[in-house]
C-alpha cells in the first residue's frame, strides 16, 4: 500500500513538473513572441521614421533647388535684356555666382548684387569692361582693392586681367567687400563708399547725407542702383 502511495506521488510530482515545465516553455514562449514582434515593431516604426525623414529632406532640397533655378532664371532674365549676346552657359554661371553670394551674405541678396552690376557695368555686363579710374570687370573692381580681397578669398593673383575679368571671381571679390560696407555704414552708406570711398562716405553720413559732400557722381550713383534695386525686386517671370 505504501508503495503505491509513494508511486502514485511520483506520478503526481511528475505530472505536476511536467505541467510546470509546460507553463514556463509557454511563458517563455509567449515573452519570445512579444519581443519578436515587439522588437519587430521598433524596427519597422524605425525604417518608417528614417523613410520620412528622407522624405523631409528630399522636399527640403527640392524646395532650395526650385527657388535656386528659378533665382538664376530670374537674373539670366536680366543679363538678356542688357547682354543678349553673352553665351547661355555663361549666363548661367554668372547667375549662380549671384545667388551662391546672396546666400553667404546677410545683407546682400540676387537684386542688390544684379542692380549694382547693371550700373556699374554701364548697363553692359560686359566682364571686361574697364573704367576711366581702371575699375574693371562686371562690379568695376580696382586692383588694389581686388588684390587685397583675392587674397582673403584664396584666390591666387597672377594679374588684374586674369581676375577681375573673370566674372567669377569679379563678383566674389566686389560681394565681400560691398557686404562689408554695408555692415558699417548702412545700405545707402554702403553703396556711397563703394562708389566713391569711405572717407567721403563716413563724413556724409556723419553730416546727416547733407548735399555737397559726395561727388556728383557718387550723388547720383546710390539712387540709380536703388531704383534698379526696386525694379528687379518686383521683377517676376
Amino acid at each position: 500500500m505504501s508503495k503505491d502511495i509513494d508511486k502514485g506521488k511520483l506520478i503526481n510530482q511528475s505530472l505536476i513538473l511536467k505541467w510546470v515545465g509546460l507553463v514556463l516553455f509557454l511563458v517563455f514562449l509567449g515573452v519570445f513572441t512579444y519581443e519578436f514582434f515587439w522588437r519587430r515593431s521598433l524596427i519597422k516604426n524605425e525604417n518608417i521614421g528614417k523613410l520620412e525623414k528622407s522624405l523631409q529632406d528630399i522636399r527640403a532640397a527640392m524646395n532650395v533647388d526650385s527657388v535656386r533655378q528659378f533665382t538664376i532664371q530670374k537674373i539670366m532674365k536680366i543679363i538678356s535684356k542688357y547682354n543678349p549676346e553673352m553665351p547661355s552657359s555663361l549666363k548661367y554661371e554668372i547667375a549662380d555666382e549671384i545667388y551662391k553670394m546672396s546666400r553667404k551674405y546677410s545683407n546682400l541678396d540676387v537684386d542688390l548684387i544684379s542692380a549694382t552690376i547693371t550700373h556699374e557695368s554701364g548697363r553692359t555686363w560686359d566682364p571686361e569692361i574697364v573704367s576711366s579710374a581702371g575699375a574693371m570687370g562686371l562690379m568695376q573692381v580696382m586692383p588694389t582693392i581686388g588684390m587685397l580681397i583675392a587674397h582673403y578669398e584664396g584666390i591666387t593673383w597672377s594679374s588684374p586681367e586674369d581676375i577681375l575679368f573673370n566674372p567669377i571671381y569679379n563678383i566674389r571679390i566686389a560681394s565681400r567687400y560691398l557686404s562689408a560696407l554695408i555692415e558699417m555704414y548702412d545700405l545707402e552708406g554702403g553703396l556711397a563708399a563703394y562708389s566713391g570711398g569711405e572717407k567721403r562716405a563716413a563724413i556724409w553720413l556723419a553730416e546727416n547725407k547733407a548735399e555737397g559732400i559726395l561727388w556728383t557722381e557718387t550723388s547720383n550713383y546710390i539712387p540709380y542702383v536703388l531704383k534698379l534695386y526696386k525694379e528687379y525686386k518686383r521683377l517676376t517671370f
